[in-house]
C-alpha cells in the first residue's frame, strides 16, 4: 500500500523523491513525509493528508542533499498524524527509516525497548525498527550490520529503507516477505530506490527486484545485494519499457478514465505475441507447461481478491468449457486458513495486478508447501508474483494507476480464454474445429472493445439519470454473473452507493423483497444462452415496479420494451461476451462518481496495492 522513494547521487535528492512519490498516489495513502541529509544532519518534514501539503511545507521549509528518502504512509497502527507519519528518526537524530508492513511482535519489542530506556514519540509499529538498528548499530558499528541484525528481531513481511548521518555515502534497502516490492534503480552516477516501477521511470529503466531476505546497500555508484546472512548475490538488473508518458492522464480527466480507454490497446497487447491465427495456435511459453504436465492436473485453483477473483469466476467457467478441469476459485485471503485439500496433482492459479498483494502471495505459498504446480497471471513485471511461480502469464497493460482497476480486468478475462485453449490443446480435449472457433474469435476483442468505448456518451446520460440513487441490486447468469458482482464492486469503490450483486435465479430467494420503485435493478442481458432466464428475471423484477437497467445486445426488442434505462453492447461470442458487458459498467460507476464530484483514482479507505492482511 505505502510508497517509498530513495536517492543517491550528485542531485538535489528532494524533487526526485516527491516527484516519486506522486507517481505512486495511486496506492493511496493518508500521509507523507520526506528525509534528507543535508550538511551532514537527518532534517525531515512530515504531514497529514495529501502530497500537496508535503509539498507545501517543503516550500515553506526547503531541505537539500544529495542522498534521501520519502514515504506516503497507510495507516496501520496509530491514526494519520504528522507525528506518525513516515520516515522515522531514532532517538538519536542519526538514523531514519521509512517501511511498508506491519512489526507482528510490535508490543513485545517495545516493551523490551522501552526497559532499556528508549522513548517513543508515535504510536507506530516502525519506530520499534528504528530503535532496534540505532541499539545494534551501537554494538556492531555498521549501518548494514545494524540493519541485518535489527530485521532477524522483527516478525512479519517488510520493506525497508534506511539512511544514517553517520554513513552518508549509502541507502539500505531490505526486504521480508511479502509486503509489497522493493525495487532498485540504477543511473550514472546516481541510483534509486522504490516500492514500485512508476516512482524511477523518469529518472531509469535499468532496474533489479529485491527477493523476500535480501538487502541492498547502495550508494551512487555501486548497488550490492545480499542475503541477510551475508551471501552475495549477483542481481538480475531488467530494462523496463514502459513509457512514463503512459503514468500521465493526457487530455482525460481522470486516470480512470484514460484506462478504460486504453483497453482496446490494452486487449491488442496482451494478444500479441500469443496468437498464431495462421496456424491457429496460442502460445503461452512463459507457462512452463508440456501436455505432460496439463494432463496430469486433475484439479485447478484459482487464487485472487477483489477485482482479480471476479475474473477468476470467469476463467473457471471457461477453463471447464474448454479444457474439462473440475476449477475452484478461492478468495485468497480465506484460501490459506482452511487447509485446502490440493496436491502435486492441483494447478493452482494466482492472479494478481500488482503481483505484490499479500493474501495472494501467501496463497501461493501455501499451494507450493502442499506441492501444487503454481501459476500467476500478473501485471507488474518482475513482482514477486511473477518471479516465485512456476510459469506465467503477463497482463502486458502497462501501468495501472486507478484505484478501481479496469483494464487489468479485462485484459487477465482474455489470458484465462487463452489459457482455457491452451490446457484444451494441451489435453486433447479440443477438436480442431472448435479450437478454430475459438482462437478465430480473439480476432474481434479490440473492435468490439472499442465500439463499446465508442458508447460513452450514451453511458454518460444513464449515470446522470441515476447519479443520485442511493441502493442498487445487480443481477447477472452464468458466465456473466461474475460481471454483476464486478459492476457492483465498481459502483462502490468509486461512487460510495450501496451495491449489491447476486445470481439471478437466487432473486426469488431473498433478493426479490428488495425490489420497489426505491430499489432499482441492473440486469446483464447479452443474447446467450441464459437469455430466457434473464429476460423472467428482468419481467419479475419490473413487475414489482423496479427501475430496471438493462445490459442487452444490440436490437433486442424485449430489451427496448423493458428497460428503463439501457446500455447497448455489441454481440459477441458467449464465452468472450464478460469483457464486453463489463466495459459499459466500468464507465457507468466512473461517470457517476464524477458527476457526484469523487475522488475518482483515489477513493477513500482504498488503496491500489494491498500489501498487508
Amino acid at each position: 500500500m505505502c510508497g517509498i522513494v530513495g536517492y543517491i547521487g550528485d542531485k538535489n535528492a528532494t524533487p526526485i523523491i516527491l516527484g516519486g512519490l506522486k507517481k505512486l498516489e495511486y496506492r493511496g495513502y493518508d500521509s507523507a513525509g520526506i528525509a534528507v541529509i543535508e550538511d551532514g544532519c537527518i532534517e525531515l518534514r512530515r504531514d497529514v493528508g495529501k502530497l500537496t501539503n508535503l509539498e507545501t511545507l517543503v516550500k515553506e521549509e526547503p531541505l537539500s542533499g544529495t542522498i534521501g528518502i520519502g514515504h506516503t504512509r497507510w495507516a496501520t497502527h496509530g491514526a494519520p498524524s504528522a507525528k506518525n507519519a513516515h520516515p522515522h528518526v531514532g532517538e538519536t537524530g542519526k538514523v531514519v527509516i521509512v517501511h511498508n508492513g506491519i512489526v507482528e511482535n510490535y508490543l513485545e519489542l517495545k516493551e523490551e525497548l522501552e526497559a532499556e530506556g528508549a522513548k517513543f514519540n508515535s504510536e507506530t509499529d516502525t519506530e520499534t525498527i528504528v530503535h532496534l538498528i540505532e541499539r545494534n548499530l551501537g554494538s556492531t558499528g555498521t549501518l548494514e550490520e545494524a540493519v541485518r541484525q535489527s530485521l532477524l528481531r522483527i516478525k512479519g513481511a517488510h520493506g525497508i529503507v534506511v539512511i544514517s548521518s553517520l554513513e552518508p555515502d549509502k541507502i539500505i534497502a531490505a526486504r521480508i516477505g511479502n509486503a509489497g516490492g522493493v525495487v532498485i534503480g540504477y543511473g550514472e552516477g546516481e541510483n534509486f530506490v522504490a516500492s514500485d516501477i512508476p516512482a524511477l521511470m523518469e529518472y531509469t529503466r535499468r532496474m533489479s527486484f529485491l527477493e523476500s531476505h535480501q538487502m541492498a546497500i547502495v550508494t551512487k555508484e555501486d548497488v550490492h545485494i545480499k542475503t541477510l546472512d551475508g551471501k552475495e548475490i549477483n542481481p538480475r538488473v531488467d530494462t523496463i519499457a514502459w513509457d512514463p508518458v503512459a503514468a500521465e492522464k493526457g487530455n482525460y480527466r481522470h486516470f480512470m478514465q484514460k484506462e478504460i480507454h486504453e483497453q482496446v490497446r490494452s486487449l491488442t497487447d496482451t494478444l500479441s505475441g500469443r496468437v498464431d491465427f495462421e496456424k491457429n495456435q496460442i502460445n503461452l511459453m512463459t507457462l512452463n507447461l508440456t501436455a505432460e504436465k496439463a494432463r496430469a492436473i486433475q484439479k485447478i485453483v484459482i487464487t485472487a481478491c477483489g477485482t482479480a477473483y471476479h475474473a477468476g469466476l470467469v476463467g473457471k467457467t471457461m477453463i471447464e468449457e474448454m479444457s474439462r478441469i473440475p476449477v475452484e476459485v478461492d478468495i485468497a485471503s480465506e484460501f490459506r486458513y482452511r487447509d485446502p485439500i490440493i496436491d502435486e496433482k492441483t494447478c493452482v492459479i494466482s492472479i494478481s495486478q500488482s503481483g505484490e498483494t499479500a493474501d495472494t502471495l501467501a496463497a501461493m505459498d501455501e499451494a507450493r508447501k502442499k506441492g501444487a504446480m503454481v501459476l500467476s497471471i500478473v501485471n507488474a513485471i518482475g513482482s514477486q508474483a511473477m518471479r516465485v511461480a512456476d510459469g506465467y502469464i503477463s497482463m502486458q497493460v502497462g501501468p495501472e494507476i486507478g484505484v478501481a482497476s479496469t483494464k487489468a480486468f479485462t485484459a487477465p478475462l482474455v489470458d484465462l480464454y487463452m489459457l482455457a485453449i491452451y490446457l484444451g490443446d494441451l489435453r486433447g480435449t479440443l477438436s480442431e474445429e472448435k479450437k478454430f472457433q475459438y482462437v478465430h474469435d480473439l480476432r474481434i476483442i479490440p473492435e468490439l472493445a472499442g465500439e463499446c468505448i465508442r458508447r460513452e456518451e450514451s453511458v454518460k446520460k444513464v449515470a446522470e439519470a441515476i447519479k443520485d440513487i442511493r441502493n442498487i441490486l445487480y443481477l447477472g447468469r452464468g458466465i456473466n454473473m461474475p460481471i454483476a458482482y464486478e459492476g457492483a464492486l465498481k459502483l462502490k469503490e468509486i461512487s460510495y452507493i450501496h451495491a449489491e450483486a447476486y445470481p439471478a435465479g437466487e432473486m426469488k430467494h431473498g433478493p426479490i423483497a428488495l425490489i420497489d420503485k426505491e430499489m432499482p435493478v441492473l440486469a446483464i442481458m447479452p443474447k446467450d444462452q441464459w437469455y430466457e432466464k434473464m429476460l423472467s428475471q428482468v419481467e419479475q423484477a419490473k413487475a414489482r415496479g423496479g427501475m430496471l437497467i438493462l445490459v442487452a445486445s444490440d436490437g433486442d426488442e424485449n430489451a427496448k420494451n423493458l428497460g428503463d434505462h439501457i446500455l447497448w453492447i455489441p454481440d459477441a461470442p458467449w464465452l468472450l461476451m464478460p469483457v464486453f458487458t463489463s466495459i459499459p459498467l466500468q464507465m457507468l460507476a466512473y461517470h457517476i462518481a464524477a458527476i457526484r464530484g469523487l475522488d475518482v483514482d483515489q477513493p477513500r479507505n482504498l488503496a491500489k496495492s494491498v500489501t498487508v492482511e
